[in-house]
């Protein structure tokens, strides 16, 4: 696969879509901009290696001032948020095929300080009663979400509000690098025992502190070196460069009384930041994740760059929670960028296990995961497809986005 310059559709029926089906995609797509609901977007379906349906639509920036209109253009980059995780996921596993570590290592062979990191077992936030770790928080804890560690922003859990407390929400505490936030997080309490229940939370930012520790590089210099360069992400990063701030999308939240999209003071920050967010910290562009998707449906290969074996991506897109459950059995009914009912989680990617349950078509071992800003891709090795969305509106769950998107392009599928 080869995305050069703009990025140009192949004939949809040499692939096996309906050229007409395609078009109910952008019509549904093109009624949430129209009403007010989203600013712009833009979506692709890749199939069999070829880009078979791209469009875009609306703004991405709704300033007076905005660029060109701030009209959504092709090349328009974006807030990744969490669909940074399946790239820092990638470069464990990478680690990983080198004998770094095992999946049952304990983190604190190179994060100390999480060897003492205690449960919460009762009592309130300013007060909690702990114990000792039953059994120490491994690698493979980190690349499923069932350490124990969190989100501020949960509002669900005593623990969620112990990280509220010490300055992590939406963010972390001015001035922090990576390795500073890995330490304050081992002081705080787990949620639960490790490998005991699935739980969204900064599990993904402190593999990729592991991953700073293992290669002895910075986050960004080990995915600019290993990852985003090898596989010509050339507009993925943790910032966006001065000469490419006009082509940065705006974030938006819904309007608190008509519910339509509002746009935000966000800065684009224009240098690397302090704090490298392995869970969230990236901006992208479509072409850039369209050749991050093609490298995973090809097994760890990409025009001549192997990155990883196959068989070690068709591991991480096995499901590893225990006894083969899915999150709404294994999970907590918290925030998710999926819905729980036959759905497990392998090692950085949410994992289909039963579409039926689910009642969203998808194949058996579809592989996926989202962004808060309600940006989804998924690949399915069945249908030898990927589809990547992007849009700019926090927080993902305000819109069944996923999931009319998933019902219209498996319609557009003839063969």
């Amino acid at each position: 696969m080869t995305l050069a310059g703009p990025i140009v559709a192949a004939d949809p029926t040499a692939v096996g879509l309906d050229q007409d089906r395609l078009g109910r995609i952008d019509r549904h797509l093109a009624r949430y901009v129209d009403d007010g609901r989203l600013p712009g977007w833009q979506m692709a379906v890749l199939r069999h290696g070829q880009v078979a349906h791209h469009s875009t639509y609306g703004h991405r920036d709704l300033r007076d001032d905005a660029a060109a209109g701030g009209a959504w253009t092709d090349d328009t980059i974006v807030r990744l948020y969490s669909m940074t995780k399946p790239i820092t996921s990638v470069a464990a596993m990478m680690l990983y095929e080198e004998g770094a570590f095992e999946l049952k290592t304990p983190i604190a062979a190179f994060l100390p300080a999480f060897a003492t990191t205690p449960v919460y077992r009762t009592g309130p936030s300013h007060r909690p009663v702990t114990e000792p770790q039953a059994e120490p928080i491994r690698m493979w804890h980190l690349l499923t979400h069932t350490s124990g560690l969190t989100y501020g922003f949960h509002h669900s859990h005593v623990t969620d509000a112990i990280y509220r407390a010490a300055g992590f929400e939406f963010g972390v505490p001015k001035g922090l690098d990576l390795a500073e936030c890995c330490d304050r997080w081992a002081s705080m309490p787990l949620a639960f025992q490790p490998g005991s229940e699935w739980l969204y939370g900064v599990s993904t930012d402190v593999l990729g502190r592991i991953v700073e520790v293992l290669s002895e590089q910075s986050l960004a210099d080990f995915f600019r070196s290993r990852v985003l360069d090898p596989l010509g992400m050339v507009d993925t990063d943790f910032h966006v460069p001065a000469d490419r701030q006009d082509r940065a999308a705006a974030l938006f939240v819904p309007h608190a009384e008509t519910g339509l999209a509002h746009q935000m003071r966000s800065p684009t920050p224009s240098s690397t930041p302090t704090m490298l967010g392995g869970g969230g910290g990236l901006w992208g562009t479509m072409a850039d994740y369209l050749r991050f998707c093609s490298f995973l449906l090809r097994g760890g290969e990409l025009d001549g760059t192997r990155l990883l074996s196959p068989r070690t991506v068709d591991w991480m897109t096995t499901n590893h929670l225990p006894a083969n459950a899915d999150l709404e059995a294994f999970g907590r009914p918290l925030f998710a960028e999926t819905s729980y009912d036959g759905v497990g989680f392998g090692l950085g990617f949410s994992v289909t296990l039963d579409p039926a349950a689910n009642k969203v078509p998808s194949s058996v071992g579809e592989f996926s995961w989202g962004g808060a800003a309600s940006t989804v891709f998924w690949c399915d090795p069945v249908e030898d497809l990927a589809v990547v969305f992007l849009t700019q509106l926090l927080p993902s769950d305000t819109h069944p986005l996923r999931s009319e998107l998933k019902q219209l392009v498996s319609q557009s599928l003839v063969d």
